[in-house]
C-alpha cells in the first residue's frame, strides 16, 4: 500500500512538473508578418500573369502586363497630331530669301555710288538714297524675321498640351506592366490570366518571410520588465513536449493597454488589461503566420 501510495504521489508530482515547464513562459501570441496586397492600377485583360502561391519575388521583378494597345494608339496618334501641327511652321530662311537677294543688290549699288562719288561722277544725293535703301531692306528683313518667329513659336507651342497627354499615355504603359515592388513570398493569388483588372484590384499578396513578428501580450506589472531592442526568446512546439527556442528583439510596445485576447494566455490570467508588444524573430523555414508562439524575457 505504502509503495502504491508513492507511485502516486511520484506520478502527481512528475506531472505538476511537467505542467510547470510547459507553462514557463512570460507572454504568448501568435506570429504575423507585414503583408503587402499588389493591386492593379490600369483597366484591362490581364495578358500574362507570372505569380504562383509560394513563388519568391524581388523588388522591381516584372510578373504581368496588362493590355496596353487602345493607349499605344492613342499614344501614336498624339504623335501623328504633334507632326502635322509643326509642319505648320514657316520656313524663316526661304521666306526672307528675296529680301536677302534684294539686300546684297542694294549693297553692291552703294557700293558702285561710292566709287563713283569720288570721282565727282556721282551726287551724295545718290550716296543718301543708296544707303537709306539698305537700311529699309534691313528693317524688312527684321521685322520679317520677329513675324515668322513668333509665328512659329506659337505654333511649337501648340504642340505642348499633345506632349502632356503623351507624357501621361506613357505613365499609363508603365502601369500596364505588374512589377513586384517588395522583396517576399506570394502569400495568396486573387487573379488568373485572361481576367480583366481594374485600378484597385488585388492581384496577389506578398510578404517577407526572413523575418516574422511575434505579437505577445504582457501585464502592466510586466512591462516594466522590458524595453524596445532588448533581447528575448521565443519558443514553440517541438512535438508534444519539446520547445524549439529563437532568439528574439522586442520592435514595439504598446502605450495602450487593451482586453486580453480570447486566444492569448498571459501569466497572470487574472489581468483584464494587457500590452502588446512585437518581437522580431529570424525565420529559419520553421515559422508560420498564425503559429503559436511564447516568450520568455
Amino acid at each position: 500500500m505504502k509503495s502504491t501510495a508513492y507511485i502516486i504521489v511520484l506520478g502527481a508530482c512528475t506531472l505538476a512538473a511537467c505542467t510547470a515547464s510547459k507553462n514557463d513562459f512570460d507572454a504568448s501570441g501568435s506570429f504575423e508578418t507585414e503583408e503587402t496586397i499588389i493591386s492593379a492600377e490600369a483597366s484591362g485583360n490581364i495578358r500574362r500573369f507570372d505569380v504562383n502561391e509560394g513563388e519568391s519575388l524581388k523588388p522591381g521583378q516584372m510578373v504581368g502586363y496588362i493590355d496596353s494597345v487602345q493607349l499605344y494608339l492613342k499614344k501614336k496618334q498624339l504623335e501623328t497630331q504633334i507632326k502635322s501641327t509643326l509642319s505648320q511652321r514657316p520656313n524663316i530662311a526661304a521666306q526672307i530669301a528675296a529680301l536677302q537677294v534684294q539686300l546684297k543688290t542694294a549693297e553692291k549699288e552703294q557700293q558702285r555710288i561710292a566709287n563713283l562719288l569720288k570721282g565727282d561722277a556721282a551726287t551724295q544725293k545718290q550716296m543718301d538714297d543708296a544707303t537709306s535703301q539698305i537700311d529699309v531692306i534691313r528693317k524688312q528683313i527684321e521685322a520679317q524675321q520677329s513675324a515668322l518667329g513668333i509665328t512659329s513659336e506659337s505654333i511649337t507651342e501648340q504642340t505642348n498640351p499633345l506632349q502632356v497627354q503623351i507624357e501621361q499615355i506613357n505613365d499609363q504603359l508603365g502601369k500596364c506592366r505588374i512589377i513586384n515592388p517588395v522583396n517576399g513570398t506570394v502569400l495568396v493569388k486573387y487573379v488568373e490570366p485572361n481576367e480583366v483588372a481594374t485600378p484597385g484590384k488585388a492581384l496577389y499578396k506578398v510578404a517577407d518571410l526572413s523575418e516574422l513578428y511575434l505579437r505577445a501580450y504582457i501585464t502592466g506589472a510586466q512591462l516594466s520588465q522590458v524595453k524596445l531592442n532588448q533581447a528575448v526568446h521565443v519558443m514553440i512546439d517541438d512535438g508534444a513536449k519539446n520547445y524549439r527556442e529563437y532568439n528574439g528583439i522586442i520592435t514595439w510596445i504598446s502605450d495602450k493597454a487593451e482586453f486580453t485576447p480570447k486566444t492569448i494566455q498571459t501569466k497572470d490570467e487574472r489581468a483584464n488589461m494587457v500590452y502588446a508588444i512585437k518581437v522580431k524573430v529570424k525565420n529559419d523555414g520553421l515559422l508560420k503566420i498564425g503559429m503559436y508562439g511564447e516568450l520568455k524575457f
